[in-house]
């Protein structure tokens, strides 16, 4: 199973226990095959800084550990599924490159309502655990 995590997931699973860590989680643990873009790990990196006051050698050190347990991979097609919001546009170009079949996102404003876009399910953290769980 090859998932994306949107931004707001990794970033609330490092800072917060709940869903979005347990999916962290099961990444380091390798159950599932995690795809992430530069863009993503550049955004996480800077709303660790901004938003959370983290160092940038801690954040830095995460991003290590993220490209370290995911393939990341330069997506090369530029969707506009989500008109005027650049940013989850970047998100969703990188699970069609993917292809991924799952983006797991927390965002209810823009890309859980598509609930699938070229093939990706959309979905949440707990949505996610649930396939997991029925995966075996």
């Amino acid at each position: 199973m090859k998932p994306v995590l949107d931004t707001n997931v990794i970033v609330s699973g490092l800072n917060f226990p709940g869903n979005e860590r347990r999916v962290l989680d099961l990444a380091r643990r390798g159950r599932y095959e995690l795809h992430l873009s530069p863009f993503i790990l550049q955004e996480v990196a800077g709303v660790l800084v901004r938003k959370f006051r983290w160092d940038e050698q801690r954040a830095a050190q995460v991003i290590r550990m993220l490209r370290g347990m995911a393939t990341v991979l330069e997506p090369q097609r530029r969707p506009s599924a989500i008109l005027g919001d650049e940013a989850d546009n970047r998100v969703l170009e990188c699970a069609v490159e993917t292809p991924a079949d799952y983006l797991v996102t927390g965002d209810r404003r823009h890309i859980l309502p598509l609930e699938e876009h070229l093939g990706t399910k959309i979905v949440n953290a707990a949505q996610f655990l649930a396939v997991l769980e029925q995966d075996g």
